[in-house]
């Protein structure tokens, strides 16, 4: 059996996940708020355990915080695979098993 030769994920691209992903979480959040604010007209639960927060309120804020988070690393992970093939020139080795942001 032939051993399997360990790639190395590249300096700059692990650099680059989070120049990528801070301002891209920044922006999520922001979002996330007046949007929630818009539809709801009042702040996000933050924090379920405070009183008179109902478990409908907690359910959604996480279920749509959670998808926002999820699209913002798929943004930042693309951003900087990206970036780093407008840089060097190639895709990033081991791009697709570990991630930049």
């Amino acid at each position: 059996m032939a051993k399997k030769q360990k790639v190395k994920t590249p300096a700059l691209y692990k650099l680059l996940g989070p120049v990528m992903a801070i301002p891209t979480g920044i922006v999520v959040k922001k979002v996330a708020d007046q949007a929630w604010i818009a539809v709801r007209g009042t702040p996000p639960p933050k924090n379920p355990d405070v009183p008179g927060v109902s478990w409908s309120d907690a359910l959604a804020w996480a279920a749509v915080s959670g998808v926002l988070v999820a699209v913002g690393r798929l943004v930042a992970a693309q951003g900087a695979a990206k970036a780093y093939t407008a840089l060097t020139g190639k895709f990033p080795a081991n791009a697709n098993s570990d991630s930049a942001a």
